[in-house]
C-alpha cells in the first residue's frame, strides 16, 4: 500500500493517514481518489445503501468504521476509515 495526502477540504471528521492499494492506485486516476476523499469526509457516501448510510451515521457518531462507494465497473473502489480515525484506506473490492 502506498500512503497519499489528505484532500485540502475541510473534513467533517478525521481521515487519519490515508493509503492506497496498490491495485486501487493502478486502476484509478488522481482526480478519483481525490474526489472520492473529499466525499468521503464531507459525508457524501457515495453509492450505498440505507441501512449502510445509517451505519455510518451512527458510526460517526460512536466511533465506529465508515465505509464509502464510489465508480463503476471495474473502477468501483471503497473507502473505509477505521474507527479510531487513525487512517483511511482506499482500496477495490477484491482488495478487501
Amino acid at each position: 500500500m502506498n500512503q497519499t495526502r489528505t484532500p485540502s477540504r475541510k473534513n467533517r471528521f478525521s481521515l487519519g493517514d490515508i493509503f492506497i492499494t496498490t491495485n486501487a492506485q493502478d486502476r484509478l486516476t488522481s482526480a478519483q481518489v481525490t474526489n472520492g476523499l473529499a466525499r468521503h469526509s464531507n459525508c457524501d457516501f457515495g453509492d450505498i445503501s440505507p441501512d449502510d448510510r445509517n451505519a455510518n451515521v451512527l458510526a460517526l457518531e460512536c466511533g465506529g468504521r465508515v465505509l464509502s462507494v464510489y465508480g463503476r465497473g471495474d473502477r468501483r473502489f471503497w473507502i473505509i476509515t477505521e474507527a479510531d480515525r487513525s487512517s483511511t484506506t482506499v482500496l477495490l473490492p477484491e482488495d478487501y
